[in-house]
């Protein structure tokens, strides 16, 4: 795949590596988990990856802070899962998490921790946006256990 970690200099290159690492998807299920502080690009690469996919107006995706996950047909259909405000496990279960998990397209995950008993090691993808700078950005990207 891609030399990890892959540096980007602007928030066009981080757009451009979601679009490219989600062009080369075929139907299956992929799990991407984003790690990273506040700021780091999580949603900006999200939308990269919605782009890749062919979702009508994904420039108008945001991270679903408040509702944990957003849906969005493409391609591949995207569900983009935001964790940080989850109470406990079973509110994914609520939420019919192991459904996704069945199904095929994208999940997306910010704060992937949070559910890492219940992510597959099969096409699970890890990336850790870490910040250099105002524009400059590590991407650490590898395959495995969440925080491997």
């Amino acid at each position: 795949m891609w030399k990890s970690p892959i540096a980007t200099s602007s928030p066009e290159e981080t757009l451009a590596f979601g679009e490219r690492l989600a062009a080369s998807f075929k139907k299956r299920l992929y799990v991407i988990t984003l790690q990273g502080d506040l700021g780091a690009g999580k949603t900006l690469l999200t939308k990269g990856i919605a782009k890749g996919l062919e979702v009508p107006d994904w420039y108008y995706l945001n991270s679903p802070t408040f509702t944990l996950i957003n849906e969005y047909r493409g391609r591949l259909p995207l569900y983009h899962f935001d964790l940080y405000r989850l109470g406990d496990i079973d509110e994914l279960f609520e939420l019919g998490f192991n459904d996704y998990l069945a199904g095929s397209g994208v999940l997306v995950i910010e704060w992937p921790e949070k559910a890492s008993s219940l992510l597959p090691t099969e096409n699970l993808i890890n990336i850790r946006l870490e910040i250099v700078d105002s524009e400059k950005r590590l991407l650490h990207v590898d395959r495995g256990q969440v925080g491997s």
